[in-house]
């Protein structure tokens, strides 16, 4: 046994409670990890009510990114041993003191990543190096305008960092100016406060009337409506979430008239979260991935951030913090020896 948050229906994410459950069975091509730190993000919370586009057979135990420990090894996996540190991508089952990983969704963290750090680089990094840098997505280039919306949110704070890395002038916004100091920290070249007064004007103003080039936006609604208007002609945009609860229309006349590029990302298709399970098509992609930001990191170039900790017992404030939009970047649930190295 052990302890863990367990959903036995679909519900609100306060209604949960720590309770001791099962600790989950080894398959094969999965290793088991002792967790250290584990993700909470806006995404957990619709997986709980059953809101999210991929829906866990009940019960289980939600959290889709875990670090720790591996303490067990299937007969037939060959890329990590019992004592390993490592970060995995997970189908499910991060915010319990035990979880299992398949082998192609797990690597082993570099010296010098503590592990609530670690877990910014899975879904985080990932998600944002995967659109800026893939070439069917935003194809981000040096010389060229990025627009980041959400700017001090995990995803935000990546994005600026690789957009940088990648020779982009960066432009962040953020709503208050307590997160813009947030996104100059990681290298905004220019920050702007949404909620004082439209943000087009001003991305407008800093580009001469031309508009951005990218535009990443996990915000949506009517944020992503306005970069409809400040964005360059044969632009490209990706709506990565909807935090502000509002699924927008895409108007096709405005992406006709000037030749607007619309891209998608659900990262978690590459990781094997779709009916037709793909991960082990791209596990050399992301493994490629994985290694240019651990090289990234080793170099100084990326700096994750995590806006605060939490025990794991305290699982409920962790998602209020990430539910009232007050994190400024990544939440983690810290356990055993990583509580400890924290003070939690």
């Amino acid at each position: 046994m052990m302890r863990g948050v367990l959903v036995k229906e679909w519900t609100e994410f306060e209604k949960l409670t720590l309770v001791d459950c099962p600790a989950p069975a080894l398959k094969p091509r999965q290793v088991r990890i002792k967790t250290q730190a584990a993700g909470v993000s806006f995404a957990t919370s619709l997986v709980v009510a059953g809101k999210y586009q991929r829906k866990p057979p009940l019960p289980f135990v939600p959290g889709t990114e875990a670090a720790g420990f591996v303490t067990e090894v299937a007969d037939d996996v060959q890329s990590f041993k019992v004592g390993d540190r490592v970060v995995a991508v997970l189908d499910w089952g991060g915010l319990a003191q035990e979880t299992v990983a398949f082998e192609v969704n797990t690597f082993k963290i570099p010296d010098g990543v503590d592990f609530d750090q670690a877990i910014c680089f899975t879904n985080s990094y990932g998600t944002s190096y995967a659109a800026l840098i893939w070439p069917h997505l935003l194809r981000l280039e040096a010389g060229q305008t990025l627009l980041v919306h959400g700017g001090a949110g995990g995803v935000g704070v990546a994005a600026i960092e690789i957009g940088k890395i990648l020779g982009a002038t960066v432009i962040a916004t953020a709503g208050s100016d307590e997160k813009l100091d947030v996104v100059r920290q990681h290298g905004a070249d220019h920050a702007i406060n949404y909620r004082k007064g439209p943000f087009r004007d001003a991305v407008l103003d800093l580009t001469n009337g031309r508009g951005a080039d990218a535009i990443y936006d996990p915000v949506g609604g009517e944020v992503f409506e306005q970069s409809l208007r400040c964005i360059a002609p044969e632009g490209r945009i990706m709506p990565v979430g909807f935090a502000a609860g509002t699924i927008q229309q895409i108007p096709a006349n405005i992406l006709l008239v000037k030749n607007i590029t619309v891209c998608g990302l659900n990262m978690g298709y590459y990781m094997g979260w779709s009916p037709d399970d793909v991960r082990d098509k791209y596990g050399d992609r992301i493994a490629a991935m994985m290694t240019q930001l651990f090289a990234w990191h080793g170099e100084g170039r990326l700096k994750p951030r995590v806006s605060a900790t939490f025990a794991l017992e305290d699982f409920q404030q962790a998602m209020a913090m990430v539910l009232g939009r007050q994190a400024q970047g990544r939440v983690a649930l810290v356990m055993d020896q990583e509580a400890a190295r924290l003070g939690k």
